[in-house]
């Protein structure tokens, strides 16, 4: 049963799954989609094309799916899509896409986004992607599955953070991040693999083992870095860890990437 507080103002245009709950002072645009069991807390504000998928919690004083910060955005009907399971802690902020980049910001399933968080207009935020407080994504980012952005973290607009990856508190991301590693610094350079994040997920020593191998080969000195994917490439062509490095490295993008500093590229990151 949807249980909405006599306070919430909820425009008869929004749609509700079963068994919602609105808690006092909430504001729920007209475009809004809650799914089956999501909870919005107090104080929230909920407007825009924004769907927010089942069981997702919404804590005081966030923010979702109001207009971009993007001096070209003139009202076009773009969205917010949120999926399901997710935790979005106190302050929180995203907003809609916008029609330059795609129309569509959207944030995967079994997230937590701590207090604070802001994530722009058209970033993708894969599952269960870990976002510390204060994280600021700048537009267009895409954030790979299982990552996790340390607090205080900005992130610069059309980045790409791969899959597994970790960035450390207080550090400023102007580049693409390859998938598994470990990045920290007032600006990002890559300090090793993510280790302890591989072992809790379950990675066997023979995969992180070969992460390490690819790793080093791919940011050693020799030849060129198309010289280098290619030989390793072909020496773990059946490694499907490996594999995503290789061809998110191959992938076109505006940012370059983020590589080690001088003398750490041995993938021996925590």
């Amino acid at each position: 049963m949807t249980k909405i507080h006599p306070t919430a103002v909820v425009d008869a245009g929004a749609t509700f799954a079963r068994d919602v709950e609105i808690g006092p002072y909430c504001v729920i645009g007209p475009h809004v989609s809650l799914g089956e069991g999501v909870r919005v807390l107090s104080h929230v504000v909920i407007d825009g094309n924004t769907s927010v998928g089942a069981h997702t919690v919404i804590h005081p004083f966030a923010s979702l799916g109001l207009s971009p910060q993007h001096l070209g955005y003139k009202g076009e009907p773009t969205r917010l899509v949120i999926g399901h399971h997710n935790v979005i802690r106190e302050h929180v902020t995203m907003h809609v896409g916008t029609e330059q980049g795609g129309m569509e910001t959207r944030v995967g399933s079994h997230c937590f986004f701590m207090a604070g968080c802001h994530v722009a207009h058209d970033c993708v935020i894969e599952d269960h992607v870990i976002l510390t407080n204060n994280v600021a994504l700048g537009g267009h980012v895409h954030v790979g599955e299982y990552a996790n952005i340390g607090g205080l973290s900005g992130v610069h607009q059309y980045v790409r953070i791969g899959k597994h990856a970790m960035i450390g508190g207080v550090t400023g991301v102007h580049k693409d991040v390859i998938p598994y590693a470990l990045a920290m610094g007032n600006r990002a350079c890559l300090t090793g693999l993510n280790i302890v994040g591989l072992r809790r997920r379950g990675f066997s020593r023979e995969d992180i083992r070969s992460l390490r191998t690819a790793y080093g080969l791919l940011f050693s000195q020799g030849g060129t870095m198309a010289e280098r994917l290619i030989e390793v490439a072909d020496l773990f062509s059946a490694h499907a860890g490996v594999m995503d490095i290789i061809n998110f490295i191959r992938e076109d993008s505006s940012r370059s990437i983020c590589t080690p500093v001088a003398g750490n590229g041995n993938g021996n990151g925590g």
